[in-house]
């Protein structure tokens, strides 16, 4: 095994190492919601997942739109430092009742959360924001639009709806909701108290890990043959 051929096989190492860095980093800086799946009519800690996906600028602000066609009664924001948070609401074209059968005839609409000038998120970082919400409508999912907020004035709109065998460019977060009792749900779910009810076993942002995980078998793989390569190579042997 000569000097040359060792080279061409770490350079086909190199190149696998580059494709997970292709098909990793676009999923990587999409807005999320997490965990991705959640049951209906029960209680849920949701959390959006903020990465910047520029090199350039600082992510001042976060918007995030709930939708009122099948509204979320009560949602409660956990505090991020160094964030503020502000909430709109909208009245409810035909009311809900409430866990203790009251009447509801608004629900929040949106969020908004405005970061100080120490708590931006800067290039290579994220932030993640919590809201706890209930009862989730009976559904198949709820889509919720994102706007993200640069220092240098860009807006990236994360509200592109999912669609069979397309990818969106700009995907907005989206929370699968299956019925009550179904055993596969993969979610968090709490009681109205906050207790948590059932472990998510998809803590991960939106997508499908197939594309990735095949990058990673031809990096090993790649790898693995540069070092028998290695191993067999005759002691001193010329290039």
């Amino acid at each position: 095994m000569t000097r040359t051929v060792v080279r061409r096989l770490a350079t086909v190492a190199a190149g696998a190492a580059a494709a997970i860095a292709l098909v990793a980093g676009p999923a990587a800086a999409h807005v999320t919601v997490n965990p991705s799946t959640a049951t209906q009519g029960g209680y849920a800690k949701l959390t959006f997942r903020v990465p910047n996906e520029t090199t350039t600028a600082d992510t001042t602000k976060v918007e995030v739109v709930v939708p009122t066609d099948h509204p979320i009664p009560s949602i409660s924001l956990r505090p991020v430092p160094g964030w503020t948070a502000a909430v709109e609401r909208s009245k409810l074209a035909t009311p809900l009742k409430d866990d203790d059968g009251n009447e509801v005839t608004d629900a929040i609409s949106k969020i908004t959360w405005t970061a100080a000038a120490d708590a931006v998120i800067k290039p290579g970082q994220f932030q993640e924001f919590d809201v706890s919400a209930g009862p989730l409508p009976q559904v198949d999912q709820i889509v919720f639009k994102a706007l993200q907020t640069y220092s240098d004035g860009n807006v990236v709109r994360w509200i592109e709806e999912p669609k069979a065998g397309e990818e969106a460019e700009h995907p907005a977060p989206v929370l699968k909701l299956t019925p009550k009792g179904s055993t596969n749900t993969g979610a968090a779910t709490t009681t109205a108290a906050g207790a948590t009810v059932t472990a998510s076993a998809d803590d991960k942002d939106n997508g499908s890990p197939w594309p990735l995980v095949i990058s990673i078998v031809s990096l090993v793989v790649a790898l693995a043959a540069v070092g028998l390569a290695l191993r067999r190579r005759p002691s001193g042997s010329q290039a």
